[in-house]
């Protein structure tokens, strides 16, 4: 009697296992074949990107010669650092803080064709504080599409603050998902504290972290779609019924993307005061694609564009190799 109670319990044990094996399987499986964890955020993967430095001195390029104090050159398809100059030395991102903006607002975008209104309240602080405008007004109606390509052509802040506030609620509370964002990517000298670039000394990042956050949104084809384009037109508004043209302030400055042995793809420009001259680029040289993201040159709006420079130079001393 005790040996039949004994099995009933061994058997009722085995059943429990076997029950609790297709309950694991069932969470880590989905029908796409996906496990549960990938689907819950139905974003890109938020792992964490690891950039190794060359160990072959025939493909790497020299920084000596740049402008930029900061800098640093990835060949996309590797993740390999082919050269970095003050990399991980914190830096003011300015516009290149844009960049986060734009990932951050596509990942929480279910519809780029929704119209979004800008409140009047945020106008009179940007232009109080000075911050490039793509030429939105108070309440306009907007697609969210547009004030994608209005926040990374002409650098628009109005479009910024209206798309953290259409999906956060507050510029603060986007700022909050962009830190996140951040952290997940494995950006560990970047802190934001507003969506625009604006100065703020709590307000900084790395030319490191940045090539990392470049990596990961060029693999998004609405953001590479914008980041590489030179022209865009608006749809029509309730303020400008015939839209607004934007163009890229980068390809605006280059005039020719030509390089020796490819092509500028894309790229987006910041300055400030503190910031200095910055641009993030993407190049196709020699067949592969490469990023360049350097920060901190002398010189304004006004002047020579030695970030642009440096970006020629390094690009052009790539083709040659």
């Amino acid at each position: 009697m005790l040996q039949h109670i004994r099995r009933k319990k061994s058997k009722l044990w085995v059943l429990l296992l076997i029950l609790a094996v297709v309950v694991v399987y069932k969470l880590m499986d989905s029908s796409d074949g996906q496990s549960l964890l990938k689907r819950v955020d139905g974003n890109q993967s938020n792992s964490v990107l690891s950039l190794r430095a060359s160990t072959d001195s025939a493909v790497s390029i020299s920084s000596d010669n740049l402008h930029s104090p900061n800098a640093i050159l990835v060949r996309l398809n590797d993740h390999t650092i082919l050269m970095q100059k003050k990399s991980e030395q914190k830096i003011y991102p300015a516009s290149l803080t844009k960049i986060m903006t734009a990932t951050v607002a596509i990942e929480n975008l279910h519809d780029l064709q929704k119209k979004i209104e800008l409140s009047p309240s945020m106008f009179q602080r940007l232009n109080k504080e000075n911050a490039s405008m793509a030429g939105f007004q108070p309440n306009e109606k907007v697609k969210a599409i547009d004030l994608l390509y209005g926040m990374m052509l002409p650098s628009g802040a109005e479009c910024c603050i209206g798309l953290a506030d259409n999906i956060a609620g507050s510029e603060q509370a986007f700022v909050d998902k962009m830190n996140q964002k951040a952290e997940s990517l494995g950006m560990s000298n970047t802190h934001f504290t507003n969506a625009t670039g604006l100065q703020d000394q709590n307000h900084y990042t790395t030319v490191k972290d940045l090539s990392i956050l470049l990596s990961y949104a060029l693999k998004n084809s609405t953001f590479q779609e914008i980041f590489t384009t030179s022209r865009h037109s608006t749809a029509s508004t309730n303020k400008h019924p015939d839209g607004i043209t934007f163009k890229s302030t980068l390809f605006k400055n280059i005039g020719n993307s030509t390089l020796k042995s490819g092509n500028i793809l894309g790229g987006k420009t910041g300055f400030t005061d503190e910031a200095g001259l910055c641009l993030a680029s993407f190049a196709q040289v020699n067949g592969k694609e490469y990023i360049l993201v350097t920060a901190g040159a002398k010189g304004n709006h006004q002047t020579e564009q030695y970030d642009i420079d440096d970006a020629y130079e390094v690009f052009n001393e790539l083709g040659s190799k």
